[in-house]
C-alpha cells in the first residue's frame, strides 16, 4: 500500500550529538570551469574596463564636454571622441548596475531579479555570468559540511525517553564486515502509513536523510516481488537496507535473502514496542500537556518555541494560501448540502484526526482577499480589453503580495487598461491592492484560468500560467507527485476560472472527491492523447472567446507518468498549437520550461529565473484533504452529545457570550490589542471544562508557534484580569475556569435540557433559550483567529442545538394555533443557523399557517434570492422546492416575472 510522501512534514533541529548531513552537490568539472571563466570575464569587465578607460582615455566627462561653447562651436574629432567615451562609460555603468542587481537576487534568492531600465542584453549577459559564478561559490561552500563529516561522529547523548521494545534494539554484530543493517516497513496504524521520511527521522535522526535510504534500495526486489521506484511509495513488509549509522534497525548477514530477513523479523514486530512508547508518551503528555500533546521545537539555542499539534500539516496546507481559500469554499458548499439532509437531533459529521488538522491549517492560511483580487482583477482586465477590441496579452507569471498584484506579460505593452498601470516599460501590469479591494464583482469571463501557484518568496506568492509556456512543462525532482497534486488542487478549486477540465495521469484518482466536475484521472497518456489532439484550439481564438462571452473549456494535463519517445513527440507538437497546459514528468526533450522541485523543497524554473519555496502536497497532507472531503460527503449525521447539567441558573460572576457577537460580561475590557487574545483564551477554556495545559493552550492560540515566556505572560495577564478565583491551575497543571464563570451556550443547553422534563414550562424555557441567540456564533472574531474551531465540536453542536430548539418550539406554537410566535421562534434561530435548510422549511410552514399569502410570497422570494446568490452556491434543497410548490404553486411564475422585469 502506498505511504505518505517522504517530503519533510516539519523541520526538527539537529540534536546536540548529531553529525551534520552531507547533501550531495550537483556540480561537474565543467560547472567549475564555467564559473571560473565567468568570474574572469566579470572581473575584466567590472574592474578592467574602467581601469583601461581611466588609463588610456580619461574620465567619463572630458574637458571638451564641459566647454559651454560646445553648443555654438563646430564639432571636431576630439568632441566626437569625448561623446563616444561618455557612452562607453554609461554602458559600463549600466552593466555594473545589472551585475549588482543579479548578485543581490542570486544571493538573497528573491526569484526574478529586478529589471534595470533599458538594460536588455546587458542584463541577460550579467545574469548568465553571475549565475555561473554563484554556482562556483555554492559548490565551494559544500566543502565545509563534507570536511566535518570526515571527523569521527560525536557520541550520541544518552536516551531519556522510553526505550523501544527488544526486537528493534540494535544488536552487536559478530563480524562487522559480514553484516548490514535493515529496517522492515511496518503495517499501517489506522490510516497512518510509514514513509521514508519517518524511517529516516527515527533511524538516522534526520528525516532529510531519506534520499540515502532511497538510493540504497532503489530498484531492489522486495519480498513481494515489487521494487522501490518512487520515494513516496513504499509498502508494509518491505525490507530496506539502511546506512551503517542507523539506529533501531535489525543487523543481518550481508547476503541474507530479504524473505529470510522478513521471516526472522516480520512486519509488525515493532508494533508492540511502538505501541508501548506511544502509550507512555500519552501518559506523560496527560500530565505535562493535557488532553492533546504539542511538539517542542527550537529555533535557536536561546529561543524555544512551542508549536501546535499537527504543525507539519500547517506548514504545507496553510502555506498554500490561495488553494486553501478555494478548498474552504468547496468544503462549505458540501457542508451546506449536508445541512439540507440534517435530521432533527443530529449534527453534521465533523472531521477528526488529520482531517480536522487539515481544516485548521486551511483556515489559518486561507487568503480570501487575495483570491478575490485575482478573480475580480483579472475579469475586469479581460472585460476592459474586450471593450477596446484587444486580445489579452500572454501572462506568463504573476506575483501576489499584500500591496500589489503584478502580471508579467509578453510582449511588453505600456497601454494597460485602468485601474491597471504599466510598470517597467510595459513588461509588468500592476493592480494595487487598495484598488483591487474597491472593485465590485465582475460578470466578465476569466481570461487566465491557468494561473496557478508555483510557490512563495519573501514578498508574496508567485504564480505561473500553464498556458503561457506554449509547449511542454517538464517537472523533475524527488517530489514531483507532491508538486503535481498541489497544482491539481489549486486549479480545481480556484475562483479565477470558469470552465475547466483537469486530466491527471498516473495519480490523483481520489481528488475527484474534491472536484468531480473538473478532475478526471487516467492510467496512461495513451488514453487521452487522441482526444487532446482532436480538441486542440489556437491561442488567440481561445483568449478572445474568454473575454467576449464565447469561452471554451480550459484544459490542463498533469502527468506523473513519464511519456514514451513517441508520446513525448506527439505531446510537444500538440502543446505548440493548443491553448492548454501540459506538465509532464520524466526526461522530456525540447520542453519549453523545466520545473525542478529540489530535495529541500524549492521550485526552480531557469527559463523564467524563478526560485521559490515550492507549493507541495505530500502524501499525508493529500490523504488528510481526501479524508476531510469524504467526511463532508456523509449525509447521515451523528448524534449530538448530551450537555452536563448546571446546578443553578443564577447570573454568573463572569459570563462569556458566544451566541452572537463575542462579549465578556462582568469585567472591564483589557487595553486595546490584548482583549481579542484574552477572549479567545477564555472561550477555549470555557468549551473545554476538563482543563487545558498551558502548552496545549499555547498551541491553540499561537498555531504557528510561540515563545514560552510570551505564552506564560499572556496567561498571567488574563489570570490577573479575571481573578484567581475564576481562573486557576489544578493539580495536574491544567488551567480551569471557576464555577462562577459561565457561557451563554451552557445556559442555552441547560434551558433546553430542562424543557424536556417540564411540559408545562416547555415553551417558556425554549423561548428563553432562543432569546440568548443574538447572531452568528462568535461573530466579530478577528480574521485568522479561532481556527481551532475546525477540529472542535462547538460549531457543529451549536448550529444543530439552536436549529433543533427552534424546530421544537415552532411545532409547539403551531400545535397551539400560534403561527406568529412560531415564525418568531424560527427567525431567532436563523440569526445563527442561517444555512440550516430545515429552519427555512419551518419558516415556510409557519408563515403559511398565518394565512397571509403576501407574507408567504415575500419569504419565498427572499429565500430564492438568497439561494441564487449564496456565496457557496448550490441553490436550495429539493425538499424545500417541493414544499414551496405545495404551499405556493404560483411561485415560479412570480420569480420569472421579477427576473424579466
Amino acid at each position: 500500500m502506498p505511504t505518505r510522501d517522504p517530503a519533510r512534514p516539519a523541520g526538527r533541529p539537529h540534536g546536540p550529538g548529531q553529525a551534520p548531513v552531507r547533501i550531495p552537490a550537483r556540480r561537474s568539472v565543467g560547472d567549475v570551469l564555467a564559473g571560473l571563466g565567468a568570474l574572469a570575464v566579470l572581473v575584466a569587465i567590472v574592474g578592467g574596463v574602467p581601469y583601461a578607460l581611466l588609463t588610456f582615455v580619461g574620465p567619463p566627462i572630458s574637458p571638451e564636454l564641459l566647454d559651454l561653447d560646445l553648443l555654438n562651436s563646430r564639432v571636431g574629432p576630439s568632441t566626437i571622441m569625448a561623446v563616444l567615451v561618455l557612452f562607453v562609460w554609461l554602458a559600463w555603468l549600466q552593466f555594473f548596475s545589472c551585475v549588482i542587481v543579479e548578485v543581490y537576487a542570486g544571493v538573497r534568492r528573491v526569484g526574478m531579479p529586478a529589471r534595470v531600465p533599458l538594460s536588455g542584453g546587458s542584463q541577460a549577459l550579467a545574469n548568465k555570468l553571475v549565475s555561473a559564478v554563484l554556482v562556483l561559490f555554492t559548490a565551494g561552500a559544500m566543502v565545509v559540511p563534507i570536511i566535518k563529516l570526515a571527523a569521527p561522529p560525536p557520541t550520541a547523548p544518552p536516551m531519556t525517553t522510553v526505550a523501544y521494545s527488544a526486537p528493534i534494539v540494535e544488536q552487536q554484530p559478530v563480524q562487522a564486515q559480514a553484516t548490514k543493517k535493515v529496517y522492515v516497513v511496518q503495517p499501517p496504524h489506522g490510516r497512518h502509513h510509514e514513509s521514508l521520511w519517518e524511517i529516516a527521522e527515527k533511524c538516522l535522526g534526520d528525516g532529510r536523510r531519506y534520499p540515502e535510504i532511497y538510493r540504497l534500495n532503489q530498484h531492489k526486489e522486495q519480498p513481494d516481488g515489487t521494487r522501490l521506484r518512487m520515494a513516496d511509495l513504499i509498502r508494509p513488509g518491505w525490507v530496506l537496507d539502511m546506512p551503517d549509522d542507523a539506529r533501531h534497525a535489525h543487523v543481518v548477514p550481508v547476503n541474507q535473502a530479504r524473505a529470510q530477513t522478513l521471516k526472522q523479523h516480520p512486519a509488525g514486530s515493532h508494533k508492540e514496542g511502538h505501541q508501548r512508547v506511544a502509550d507512555e508518551a500519552r501518559k506523560s503528555s496527560s500530565v505535562k500537556q493535557g488532553p492533546a500533546h504539542a511538539r517542542h521545537e527550537t529555533t535557536g539555542a536561546e529561543q524555544p518555541v512551542v508549536q501546535s499539534p499537527g504543525v507539519d500539516l500547517t506548514d504545507y496546507l496553510a502555506a498554500a494560501s490561495l488553494a486553501a481559500a478555494g478548498l474552504l469554499v468547496v468544503l462549505a458548499r458540501r457542508r451546506r448540502e449536508q445541512l439540507w439532509r440534517r435530521a432533527f437531533g443530529r449534527r453534521i459529521v465533523r472531521p477528526r484526526d488529520d482531517a480536522a488538522k487539515a481544516e485548521v491549517a486551511l483556515r489559518l492560511g486561507a487568503d480570501a482577499p487575495g483570491t478575490r483580487i485575482l478573480d475580480i482583477g483579472l475579469r475586469l482586465l479581460g472585460a476592459e480589453l474586450a471593450t477596446q477590441g484587444r486580445t489579452p496579452p500572454t501572462v506568463y507569471a504573476a506575483h501576489l503580495s499584500p500591496r500589489n498584484l503584478d502580471l508579467w506579460i509578453h510582449p511588453p505593452d505600456g497601454d494597460a487598461p485602468a485601474p491597471w498601470i504599466a510598470q517597467d516599460g510595459g513588461q509588468v501590469w500592476r493592480l494595487a491592492a487598495h484598488e483591487g479591494r474597491l472593485l465590485e464583482e465582475q460578470p466578465g469571463g476569466a481570461p487566465y484560468p491557468g494561473l496557478v501557484s508555483l510557490g512563495a518568496d519573501e514578498s508574496g506568492r508567485v504564480l505561473i500560467d500553464l498556458e503561457a509556456a506554449q509547449g511542454l512543462i517538464n517537472i523533475r525532482g524527488p517530489q514531483t507527485t507532491a508538486a503535481l497534486a498541489a497544482l491539481a488542487v489549486e486549479l480545481a478549486t480556484n475562483r479565477w476560472s470558469d470552465r475547466m477540465r483537469i486530466t491527471l495521469v498516473g495519480f490523483g484518482d481520489e481528488l475527484t472527491a474534491i472536484a468531480p466536475d473538473r478532475i478526471r484521472a487516467v492510467g496512461s497518456l495513451a488514453e487521452v492523447l487522441p482526444e487532446l489532439e482532436a480538441t486542440a484550439a489556437p491561442r488567440q481564438e481561445v483568449l478572445t472567446g474568454r473575454v467576449t462571452g464565447s469561452p471554451r473549456d480550459a484544459h490542463y494535463l498533469l502527468s506523473a507518468v513519464a511519456p514514451t519517445h513517441e508520446e513525448a513527440r506527439r505531446l510537444a507538437l500538440l502543446a505548440r498549437k493548443d491553448t492548454a497546459g501540459y506538465v509532464v514528468t520524466g526526461d522530456v526533450p525540447h520542453a519549453t520550461w523545466t520545473l525542478e522541485i529540489t530535495e529541500d523543497g524549492k521550485a526552480k524554473i531557469a527559463e523564467l529565473g524563478f526560485e521559490v519555496t515550492a507549493q507541495l502536497l505530500p502524501r499525508r497532507h493529500y490523504q488528510a484533504l481526501i479524508d476531510l472531503f469524504r467526511t463532508a460527503e456523509q449525509l447521515d449525521g451523528e448524534a449530538v452529545p448530551e450537555a452536563e447539567p448546571l446546578e443553578e441558573l443564577a447570573p454568573p460572576a463572569v459570563e462569556i457570550r458566544m451566541l452572537g457577537p463575542i462579549e465578556i460580561v462582568g469585567r472591564d475590557p483589557l487595553e486595546e490589542g490584548r482583549m481579542a487574545l484574552a477572549t479567545e483564551l477564555l472561550v477555549y477554556l470555557a468549551t473545554h471544562p476538563g482543563g487545558v495545559h498551558p502548552v496545549v493552550l499555547g498551541g491553540v492560540l499561537w498555531p504557528r508557534g510561540v515563545q514560552p515566556m510570551v505564552r506564560d505572560a499572556t496567561i498571567a495577564r488574563v489570570v490577573d484580569w479575571l481573578g484567581r478565583e475564576h481562573l486557576h491551575v489544578d493539580e495536574a497543571g491544567r488551567l480551569r475556569l471557576g464555577p462562577a464563570v459561565r457561557t451563554d451556550w451552557a445556559l442555552f443547553r441547560e434551558l433546553v435540557r430542562r424543557s424536556h422534563g417540564d411540559p408545562m414550562a416547555r415553551t417558556v424555557l425554549l423561548e428563553k433559550a432562543l432569546g440568548l441567540v443574538r447572531g452568528p456564533l462568535l461573530s466579530g472574531r478577528p480574521l485568522g483567529r479561532y481556527a481551532w474551531l475546525a477540529g472542535d465540536d462547538l460549531e457543529y453542536d451549536v448550529a444543530a442545538g439552536v436549529a433543533d430548539a427552534a424546530h421544537r418550539l415552532c411545532e409547539l406554537r403551531l400545535a397551539h394555533g400560534e403561527p406568529d410566535a412560531a415564525v418568531a421562534a424560527v427567525r431567532a434561530a436563523l440569526l445563527l443557523a442561517t444555512d440550516d435548510e430545515g429552519l427555512w422549511r419551518d419558516l415556510l410552514r409557519a408563515t403559511h399557517a398565518t394565512g397571509d399569502v403576501l407574507r408567504l410570497r415575500t419569504v419565498v422570494e427572499g429565500l430564492t434570492r438568497r439561494s441564487s446568490s449564496h456565496p457557496y452556491g448550490g441553490g436550495m434543497a429539493p425538499e424545500t422546492e417541493a414544499l414551496i410548490d405545495e404551499l405556493l404553486p404560483s411561485w415560479r411564475i412570480h420569480i420569472v416575472r421579477e427576473s424579466t422585469a
